[in-house]
């Protein structure tokens, strides 16, 4: 089920890579492109016979490019859909019989109001004079259908908007989604009301809240002067040290990226983490997407693809992370496979399209960065995990006892624990995942570690559909719908708010 359309011998000699199907920037009618390799680059190309010519760069550096296709892992999921399929992908979005992969992260707009007016925002209420704001029963709706998805609910969900801090009800917001079990509860913050207002960030906090997903784009002011329209760096001081104050843990830094803004600050936004251990446990690079109200002169000026980004990293991190310790998405597919066949019940298995994002855990000892890849073969790891994963599935009890004892035996055959932080003990860890413990185990994992990884989101400049269908980010919506994220921000988001927003002048 690999994206490859060739043997790997004609995939890494060809020029074509792979036709798909994308959408006009303009009209947003469905178009076919043509994804090649040109100069070492990957490009898509796409003509509208309305709108003229497309070109847009994917990668910088096309064997990267191919690496993380050769990382691809695809295994069938039960997705729950709800729509029927009637004009196709992507309009059919709700979930159409198209979809690959199911929801396993959702994103609950609660209001498009602000405290902010950032130059870069899509969903503010100040500047389309429209009010999204559902109530609190329909959002508890939202979550009760979010909960009934079978067989696996979502593993999370991330209260934003606008800004959700502006709503005063969200503290019993999140206690609803505490209650009715959702393992991860996360608000998208620019921070602003909880660096100010230290009575509603308790209330946050007692709520049950897990992750502060918090706006950061930099150090520097000029960063935040672009994006934000002013320097918002020492509010995000502030946020941190309240959530330092309180004993939270879990800061999640989202730095909005964009070429000639801020992609000179990546190494530095690490180091932070780093230096703020103690609360920070990751950073979620997001490179800046274009909502079709860009110029095709913009899109060139301030494009930046996972390719620049990683390769930034490596360079502003002098080596200490490369871009080879990054690893797509669905090369964690093994993982849930072999858990799958060693309990015997259905798992979610994050199938995402391997050009969407990458990733990778970085341990800190004495103020330097450790990537897991440096003491893990995670490769010949999750390699031997597929071979396992196949002897379990297809014998029986005793084979399953047999291979299970075998794989927990030979872990370490794939750690080198003389290069392994002092503190880290990866076995117990990995023995626990595997073990009906995983929740726990994983939490460990990242108590440890910082995550440091980018989502790549499509606009309609670089949409398409292969990634489409296998996106496991969705918006859920009052009706019911859960719809893939960049489809909704490229296509449905305007003709949908038109429908449930109402006049702020009303």
């Amino acid at each position: 089920m690999l994206l490859i359309l060739f043997d790997k011998g004609e995939y890494l000699q060809s020029r074509y890579m792979r036709t798909t199907e994308s959408i006009c920037p303009i009209c947003q009618k469905r178009i076919m492109a043509d994804i090649k390799e040109v100069e070492n680059e990957i490009i898509m190309e796409k003509q509208c016979d309305e709108h003229g010519f497309f070109s847009e760069i994917l990668s910088i550096d096309a064997e990267y490019y191919k690496r993380l296709e050769r990382l691809d892992h695809f295994v069938e999921n039960t997705v729950s859909k709800r729509k029927i399929k009637d004009m196709g992908c992507p309009y059919d979005c709700g979930l159409c019989p198209d979809h690959l992969t199911p929801s396993i992260f959702v994103n609950i707009d609660i209001t498009n109001r602000c405290n902010m007016n950032c130059p870069i925002c899509f969903a503010s209420a100040g500047s389309t004079k429209r009010l999204y704001e559902p109530s609190f029963e329909d959002l508890v709706k939202m979550l009760q259908m979010m909960t009934s998805i079978k067989p696996n609910p979502p593993f999370a969900v991330q209260f934003s908007g606008g800004e959700p801090t502006v709503r005063d009800d969200l503290p019993q917001l999140i206690k609803a989604a505490k209650d009715m079990g959702i393992p991860q509860i996360q608000v998208a913050t620019n921070g602003k009301r909880f660096a100010k207002d230290k009575d509603y960030l308790k209330r946050v906090i007692d709520a049950g809240i897990n992750t502060y997903y918090l706006q950061f784009d930099g150090l520097c002011p000029s960063s935040y002067e672009k994006f934000r329209g002013y320097d918002t760096f020492p509010e995000k001081r502030i946020v941190i040290e309240n959530l330092r104050n309180f004993g939270e843990t879990s800061v999640v830094l989202v730095p909005t990226v964009s070429k000639t803004v801020n992609d000179d600050e990546l190494g530095d936004i690490i180091y932070f983490a780093r230096d703020n251990f103690d609360v920070i446990r990751g950073i979620n690079f997001q490179p800046l997407s274009f909502s079709g109200r860009a110029s095709k002169e913009e899109v060139k000026r301030y494009r930046i693809t996972i390719t620049d980004l990683v390769t930034r990293i490596e360079d502003q991190t002098n080596g200490e992370i490369g871009k080879e310790d990054f690893y797509p998405i669905p090369f964690v597919v093994p993982v849930s496979r072999f858990i799958e066949s060693l309990r015997g019940v259905k798992m979610p298995h994050f199938t995402t399209h391997p050009q969407c994002g990458v990733a990778t855990y970085v341990f800190v000892q004495d103020g330097k960065l450790i990537p897991i890849t440096r003491f893990v073969d995670v490769e010949g790891f999750f390699e031997y995990l597929n071979e396992r994963e196949e002897k379990i599935r297809c014998g029986g009890k005793i084979t399953k006892g047999i291979e299970i004892s075998r794989t927990l035996k030979n872990l370490g055959s794939f750690i080198e624990k003389e290069k392994m932080p002092r503190d880290l003990n990866l076995l117990d860890i990995a023995r626990g995942i595997f073990s009906s413990s995983e929740k726990e185990y994983l939490a460990k994992l990242h108590r440890k570690s910082i995550f440091i990884g980018t989502m790549h989101f499509m606009d309609p400049f670089n949409f398409d559909l292969s990634r489409v269908k296998r996106c496991a980010i969705h918006y859920a919506l009052p009706d019911g719908s859960f719809i893939p994220f960049c489809t909704y921000n490229s296509i449905h988001r305007e003709g949908i708010e038109k429908q449930l927003t109402t006049s702020i002048n009303e």
